[in-house]
Order: C-alpha cells, then structure tokens, then sequence
C-alpha cells in the first residue's frame, strides 16, 4: 500500500497526463481534490490522500478543484473497467438511469443482485452506485454552471436533479458553497457563443487527430455530418424523459492542451451531459495508448495515437454497417446520405452544410425492401437493414448499453443478411468493444498472405484485449504477415 502511494505521488509530482482521471488526489491542508495534472503547487506527500473516482474523494468530504476541474479529466475506458457489469453500469448510470430507476432495478437490469452491484461499486470505484450517480450529477452541474449562462432550473434539470431544492440542497452539503456563488467565482470561464454552448473534455495524449478526422471524413454522410479541416460537425438526437431533443454539435481538438472543444446548438441544452458522453464515445476521449501500445508493440510503435472511432447513435451505425457491405467506403456513404435525404428529419435549426438528422429505427421500419431500390441499395441489403430496424423498433433486439458482447453479435448474426464481418463491425464501433478482430476483412487477409481466417485470428490473439486497435493499424499499415 505504501509503494502504491508513492507511485501515484510520483505520477502527481510529475502531472503525468498517462494518469488523468485515474486516480483523483485529496488533499487535507486545502480540503480539495485534484486531477494528478492540476498545476497547482505539489503538496506535500503526508497531506495526500489517494482515490479511485472523483465520488470517492467527494465522499471523503473533499470539494472539486477549480483550477484542474475534475469534471473535465478523461473517464475511464471499457477495459479499465474490468468487470462488465461495472462497465454497463457505469454507461447507464451516466445516462441517467439512476434519475427515475433504484439501484435495486438497475441491479436487476444487469442480471444481478443490488448487492453484488454494490460490492462491485466499491471494489472499482469505492463507493456505492448512488454516490457514483450523485457525485456525477454534480460534477455536470458544476460544468454548467461555470461554462454557460443557463438558468439555475435548467441546470439542475440537465444535470438529472428531479427538482431544484434537491439540486441546491446536495450541492450546498458535498461542496459547501451555493450554486449561484460558484457561478460568480468563475464567470470568466464560461465560453458561451452566439452560436451555441462551449465545453471542453480532456483525453490522454497521444492522440491522432489527423487520422481519426480522415477516417470520419471518408465516412461523412452528406447533410448530417461534415469534416472541413480539423473541424467537426454533425446533428443529433437525443430521447430523454419521453421527449426528443435535436441539434447540431461541434467539435475541433486543442492538441496543446490535450482536451477537445464542443459547441452544442442551445435546442440541447437540456441533455448537454448525454451528448458530451456521446461525443466522448466517438472520438474514444476515454481510451489510454500506453497501454494498448503495450500490447500491440510493433504494430503501434509508429502510430501510437491511434484511437478507435465510436458513434453517437447504434442504430445509425449499424445501418452504415449494413450498407458497406460489399462495396467501397464511399459508395456505403452516398448510400446512407441518400437515406438521410429521402427519410431523415430535417434539423429544425440548419447549421451550416448540416440540414438532417439521420432516420431513426422506428422510421425505417416503416419500409419494404424495393423503396431502397432507387437510392442504389440491392434488395438483400435492404431487407437485412430493415429487419434490423424492425428487430430494433419492436424490442427484440438491443444495440444499446449491450451487456453481453458475444450474445450481441449472435443475436444480430441470427438475423437476416447479418453475416459475421458486419455484426462484428457493429460491436467494434456502436458498441465501442476494444477486442474485436476482422479476421476475414479482406484488407486484413492481404496482410496475412497464405493464412486462412482461423489462422489470422490464431495469430491475433496476443494483441488481446486490444484486437480492434490491432484491426485499425493492419487497415492502415501495409505489413505483411506470414506464417
């Protein structure tokens, strides 16, 4: 215990950003916790208390710094979150689950009991679910609070409190101050635009943003989404409450200071914390190349900063999925654009070259097969997408916060048109899922020239747990492998 305490000093003493949003520092002189890469004056080693979530310090009596903000570190990816139940969890909870659910039916919501969910909860983050969800609700307002104008009500509401006396009660008792004073003490932080609402999220560096903006632009569906140079911009619906909220968000990386900057159009307020936690899941803010460098060795060495592409909708990219089957990256995209065109609604509030919002699984359920036909898509195709979107639409089958990765990709291989590549595709991307390898991409099998697709994926299993990193860098490296 001992050494693990002067390791993380160490990490402290060198503001090593590796460490960011891994452990937070309390620091009893000050009653404040930190980030490890807060630019404040080192403490004192004596007066250093060391936690593994932001909830535990608080719980410790600790109050938020802010100068780091912990409420912009990085988040912890999947497979830091060892447990899988603590990794769904933690997306539900982060969704707001907890605002209308007891941690008894989030419990049951995974398949387990409330109180193995609790033993879970402390092991990984060293409290219970309730103080998770309660510390991350603050955490939202306070970044509402110093970084827009919102109304108090408003920002107790985005931030998942039930009422406003709640929110000023829990704020007032964890942090000590009220939530006008701190909008006060930090008014020169907020970045309001005339345009939109202005946040930042931090990630781990390196980070390459050159190669992540390609692979989106290649990708880009007409009208929904756009790359114009190290800009980007797409619209977005977000369900929450019985009630759907649209707009445009943009976002363009600070390199210098390891974060990213997010406009969000002001039709989003109200679910500004979803879409920030979307936004986190398809840039991968929330992934740590030391280690997946690691793992893949040579195979990263040269591209360290490589990160996995997420999504903002599973549906969405699902469909995307469905329509690059057999043909090329553009021709799947000018599939989708004609799509968005035809059936997407269009944005209320046009930003820019972005005028539709993508159609969402009820609507394309509505179809048959040959009202694709004209748009290019071949009847099989067509058919698998809308079975897909029927299955979705119906219930019968789930592409959000999926709980069992290898029963996902068989109940989407049980379908129609589904094959292996595609249900694998979608978990590697709508599900974010670090370990999926492509075996039998045709890109990858020129890599491994004379090895059978058994053979390939023989072969990848020493970049476990990082195989769709591995996938990314074969995509993109021109190695060959032989046997």
């Amino acid at each position: 215990m001992k050494n693990q305490q002067h390791a993380l000093y160490r990490a402290l003493s060198a503001r090593d950003p590796k460490f960011d949003g891994r452990f937070f520092v309390g620091v009893s002189s000050t009653g404040i916790y930190c980030r490890p890469v807060c630019s404040a004056r080192t403490p004192k080693i004596e007066n250093c208390t060391f936690y593994p979530s932001a909830a535990a310090a608080e719980l410790a009596g600790f109050r938020p710094c802010l100068k780091c903000r912990p409420e912009l570190a990085p988040g912890l990816a999947l497979i830091d979150l060892g447990n899988r139940y603590a990794q769904v969890a933690v997306q539900l909870i982060e969704q707001g689950y907890l605002v209308e659910h007891s941690c008894q039916q989030l419990a049951a919501r995974l398949g387990i009991s409330d109180r193995h969910l609790r033993r879970i909860f402390a092991e990984q983050f060293g409290v219970s679910p309730i103080d998770y969800a309660q510390s991350f609700r603050l955490l939202q307002a306070k970044r509402l609070l110093m970084d827009t104008d919102l109304p108090l009500g408003e920002v107790a509401f985005a931030a998942g409190f039930g009422s406003l006396r709640r929110f000023n009660e829990l704020f007032k008792s964890r942090y000590r101050l009220i939530p006008s004073q701190l909008r006060s003490n930090a008014g020169q932080h907020r970045q309001t635009t005339q345009a939109g609402l202005v946040f930042h999220l931090g990630y781990r560096p390196p980070y390459d943003w050159q190669r992540m903006l390609d692979f989106l632009q290649a990708r880009a569906v007409s009208g929904v989404e756009s790359v114009v140079g190290r800009h980007y911009l797409r619209s977005i619906t977000i369900r929450q409450g019985g009630a759907d909220y649209s707009g445009w968000v943009s976002v363009s990386p600070e390199t210098s200071r390891h974060r990213v900057r997010v406009e969000i159009a002001p039709s989003l307020s109200r679910v500004t914390t979803e879409v920030l936690q979307r936004i986190r899941q398809l840039f991968d803010l929330d992934a740590s190349p030391d280690s997946i460098v690691d793992v893949l060795g040579e195979l990263a060495m040269d591209k360290p900063g490589m990160r996995l592409p997420g999504c903002v909708n599973s549906f969405e990219q699902a469909t995307r999925a469905i329509l690059g089957q057999l043909v090329s990256v553009k021709m799947a995209a000018t599939f989708a654009s004609r799509m968005a065109k035809q059936w997407g609604e269009p944005l209320p509030q046009p930003y820019g070259e972005i005028t539709h919002l993508f159609p969402d699984a009820i609507r394309i359920a509505q179809l048959q097969p040959e009202e694709l036909r004209p748009l290019g898509v071949q009847l099989k195709r067509a058919a698998a997408l809308i079975g897909v979107a029927r299955a979705v639409s119906e219930g019968r089958l789930q592409l959000d916060n999926v709980l069992d990765i290898e029963q996902g990709i068989k109940a989407l291989t049980a379908l129609p048109g589904i094959g292996s590549w595609t249900a694998s595709y979608i978990a590697m991307r709508a599900w974010s899922w670090p370990d999926v390898f492509l075996a039998g991409d045709y890109l990858i099998k020129q890599r491994f020239p004379g090895m059978t697709p058994r053979q390939i994926e023989r072969y990848a299993e020493r970049w476990r747990p990082w195989r769709s990193y591995a996938t990314l860098h074969l995509w993109h490296n021109d190695v060959l492998y032989v046997n």
